[in-house]
């Protein structure tokens, strides 16, 4: 891995929030001159890939991630996933929390949907694919942070890895807590390390020392949101704020 920096392709990418199925619909999306192109508050995809059984087990966010996953992945087996959330199920952990407050017994199903690699898991046991699975939690960053273990995969000798990353708004005693815009969705990308012709982006770092808030403007949409805009569009770089650093996006030819 490169010490200023990672440099990688995206191959193949799959996308889905509520209203946003369709490559034609996130082209569209992605050209809104608003600050905050909005996105439907309600809805979660079939995951028809996947068994009922396993199905049920998700909640929106792992509805999503498994959809992308497959949608970005198809037949594909023995590659490894990165999976990434800010917040991952904390709806779930609310519930679980309320409920041990309350004094009632608490759900295996639930407790055991509501960990961080629950996705991850989900589609593992689906496919019967014993690859490689990560989970990261890195704040604002996690995209970042999870782009660069992709890209430490890669130069240990992965030939390709997927990356999948998935975000619900924040449920109600959090609300006051946020930063941004938070929106349902959730994307996938397939990397590799070789440059291929107009799918090669590098992300470079560098501190900024100062408080993220007075960089970002208030109701501006989640940086991974920012981030997949600039990825869709034609836009040669762009810069995210999140955890006092300054995470540098480029596109290359």
């Amino acid at each position: 891995m490169r010490t200023d920096g990672v440099r990688f392709s995206i191959v193949r990418h799959a996308a889905w929030a509520p209203g946003l199925e369709t490559p034609q619909q996130w082209r569209a999306w992605a050209q809104s001159t608003l600050p905050v192109a909005p996105i439907a508050a309600a809805g979660e995809p079939g995951v028809r890939a996947m068994t009922p059984m396993l199905r049920r087990r998700a909640g929106q966010l792992g509805k999503m991630a498994l959809e992308v996953a497959y949608a970005c992945l198809g037949e594909q087996r023995d590659i490894p996933l990165v999976f990434c959330s800010r917040h991952g199920e904390v709806a779930r952990a609310v519930e679980l929390l309320s409920a041990l407050a309350q004094g009632e017994p608490l759900s295996p199903t639930a407790f055991g949907m509501a960990v961080h690699n629950a996705s991850a898991g989900l589609f593992s046991i689906a496919r019967a694919d014993t690859a490689n699975q990560l989970a990261i939690a890195a704040g604002a960053a996690s995209l970042e942070a999870a782009v660069i273990e992709a890209c430490g995969l890669l130069a240990d000798g992965a030939a390709q890895v997927l990356l999948v990353l998935a975000e619900c708004p924040l449920p109600v005693p959090f609300e006051a807590f946020e930063d941004c815009h938070e929106q349902s969705h959730a994307f996938a990308w397939l990397l590799q390390a070789e440059a291929t012709p107009g799918t090669a982006f590098s992300l470079t770092w560098r501190a900024r020392g100062s408080d993220d808030a007075l960089a970002v403007a208030a109701g501006a949409m989640p940086g991974s949101l920012a981030v997949l805009r600039f990825m869709l569009g034609e836009a040669r770089t762009f810069e995210h704020a999140a955890n006092r650093q300054a995470w540098c996006w480029s596109r290359h030819a």
